[in-house]
């Protein structure tokens, strides 16, 4: 009985994961908006921001907010958001309206990604709440490999990709729902909250810079590939939008069994090495991808880049949590705010891809991101983390 109820409070929280795993539709999203209104690519490339940009503006004044209004009611608050973004260009569907629906999508998602960790460890506790975590993550990543399916399925049956959203509404107030009539007892934290000026200014440690970047480049790299590779598919094979948009599911495909994989094997093997490794692949199959040009080859180099990326942000925040443990709580605050990477390289994309003439200087842009991402995984050691 006691494992039933346990079950009970964990389900509706773990289901929350999947709502936050959204903001990635936002890549096959943004092939069709810049089609239905035929936007440039410097200007299609500010769509993936108007989600990943309120990473670094409202990460840290969600913490503050959970402290004094609790983990519950702030994702139930960051669902309503949600609910309210997904509705507004289903009702009235312009280049506008998709804007605003993606900047609560990306609102909401900030806050469901601040408070619904510190949630689930109230439901969870001891052993299994690594476990629990990881179930949560690939929730996520299932739910990010779904979105370009359920355009198709939109597409296919009402004959508008934009039936999508009151879709993402409708599952969005069944977790909303769910949680309210769930009954969680949370426990109050005696830990000092972070303010903004103590979490900006660890910054100062250069480990700590050199990891906050590497969080920013490694979910620009994320939200890059979800985005350049349907674009890929229809530059360089002539396929269409719907077909095209199954490449992001490649490789959300590929990132989660990544993620499995480096579960078992970071167990076994030096997160530094296994860090260094993966990124070296990925930097050979960015390479490789300048000169695919039919659909088996990108796809596959896609899933390489997506499967050898999938434990380097996990690995980066642990690397920042171990610089400097008595200061966790302002460390894990700082590196979500490097999620607003994701804001920040799709409009390089976009620029120089029209600069180029052609998904060239998306590659270039993602190249520069990985690049970094090696500098870093040269850079650091074990003496730099354990400081």
């Amino acid at each position: 009985m006691g494992n039933t109820q346990h079950i009970t409070k964990i389900a509706p929280v773990l289901f929350g994961f999947y709502i936050m795993g959204f903001c990635d539709v936002v890549g096959i999203a943004t092939s069709y908006i810049q089609a239905d209104f035929q936007l440039s690519e410097t200007l299609a490339g500010f769509i993936p921001s108007m989600v990943f940009c309120w990473f670094l503006l409202f990460s840290i004044p969600t913490a503050l907010l959970m402290s004094r209004f609790g983990r519950k009611n702030m994702v139930l608050a960051g669902n309503v958001v949600t609910i309210i973004g997904m509705l507004i260009p289903f009702v009235a569907y312009s280049f506008t309206t998709c804007m605003v629906a993606f900047l609560l999508l990306g609102i909401g998602n900030t806050i469901l990604q601040v408070s619904l960790n510190p949630l689930l460890t109230n439901v969870v506790k001891g052993s299994a709440l690594t476990s629990s975590l990881t179930a949560g993550q690939v929730i996520k990543a299932v739910s990010s490999f779904c979105g370009p399916f359920i355009a198709a399925f939109a597409v296919a049956w009402f004959g508008n990709w934009k039936y999508l959203f009151p879709v993402f509404a409708g599952i969005t107030f069944i977790s909303t729902l769910w949680l309210l009539l769930t009954p969680l007892t949370e426990e109050k934290s005696t830990a000092k909250v972070a303010t903004l000026p103590e979490t900006f200014g660890l910054l100062k440690n250069k480990t700590i810079l050199l990891l906050f970047l590497g969080i920013i480049f490694i979910v620009g790299v994320d939200v890059g590939m979800n985005t350049v590779t349907p674009k890929l598919l229809m530059e360089r094979c002539g396929m269409p939008v719907e077909s095209a948009g199954y490449g992001s599911s490649v490789y959300f495909f590929c990132r989660t069994v990544g993620a499995f994989v480096g579960a078992v094997l970071l167990a076994r093997i030096p997160e530094i090495r296994y860090y260094r490794f993966n990124i070296g692949i990925a930097l050979l199959a960015m390479a490789a991808l300048f000169f695919a040009s039919d659909q088996v080859s990108i796809l596959v180099l896609v899933g390489i880049i997506g499967f050898t990326c999938s434990s380097i942000f996990p690995i980066i925040y642990s690397l920042a949590m171990k610089t400097a443990p008595e200061k966790a709580n302002e460390i894990s605050g700082l590196m979500i705010t490097g999620v607003c990477g994701g804001a920040v390289v799709p409009p390089l994309m976009g620029l120089l891809t029209d600069r180029i003439g052609n998904q060239t200087g998306s590659l270039l842009v993602i190249t520069l991101s990985i690049g970094y991402l090696i500098f870093c995984a040269l850079k650091i050691s074990s003496r730099n983390v354990t400081c």
